[in-house]
């Protein structure tokens, strides 16, 4: 689906991803992990575009996206979720909504159903402004915007963070539901470990901007966790 081969980044003289390699598996939920501070943030925005490569490949389904900007790379099929959710406030849930729906390969204007059934919430609240829901409300409005692209690849950047533990537990059984059920491959930054071993199928953990440790969930073990995640 989407593999990261050899790349680096800088802020100006600053070397902050040093030789990163991720290939991430198909109709899978692949978990980045690591402690603040280590480049997963840094790593999304290369891979959405938002931020240069200095050298390296990104490919996703056989296609070099490497110097693409954000606006294809969402055409292709890639739908972002960035942290802090970034919704519109002064404009209205069915607003926040359809703009998502711009990045749409087939130009489609209809927002998909489907992201209703996934947030019924959100088709309560159609005409309200985005800044007037919760926490949980706006993370979930973030979400079906990204959803609105029709992706192929979503990538969740901490999407529990500040948000209350009924709407956690909702949240990580609703990306549950988008790799089983509909075949989604998804890429999460998350580092509330409970719900990253409830959903998450793979693991990759980055400390200073190198990779440090990747697999399959289970092995994700006492000492890792100790090593590269516990504060």
């Amino acid at each position: 689906m989407l593999t990261v081969e050899k790349l680096n980044h800088y802020y100006s003289q600053s070397h902050t991803l040093w030789d990163i390699d991720i290939a991430l598996e198909t109709g899978k939920c692949n978990c980045l992990m690591g402690r603040n501070g280590v480049g997963k943030t840094t790593l999304l925005n290369c891979i959405m575009g938002l931020q240069p490569v200095r050298s390296g490949a990104i490919t996703y389904q056989q296609i070099d996206i490497t110097r693409q900007n954000a606006e294809k790379r969402a055409a292709l099929g890639i739908g972002y979720v960035p942290q802090g959710r970034q919704i519109f406030p002064l404009l209205t849930v069915r607003e926040n909504l359809q703009i998502g729906l711009a990045a749409r390969a087939d130009r489609s204007k209809d927002i998909p159903g489907f992201i209703f059934e996934l947030f019924p919430v959100l088709a309560e609240m159609m005409d309200r402004r985005g800044g007037d829901l919760s926490g949980g409300q706006q993370q979930q409005l973030a979400i079906g915007r990204a959803l609105g692209v029709d992706p192929k690849l979503l990538i969740l950047d901490e999407p529990t963070e500040g948000i209350q533990p009924n709407i956690v537990q909702e949240i990580g059984d609703i990306i549950k539901r988008l790799t089983v059920e509909i075949g989604l491959t998804v890429l999460l930054v998350e580092q509330k470990l409970p719900i990253v071993r409830r959903i998450a199928d793979n693991f990759v953990i980055l400390d200073r901007g190198r990779n440090a440790a990747a697999g399959q969930i289970d092995a994700l073990s006492d000492s890792l966790i100790r090593e590269y995640l516990t504060v």
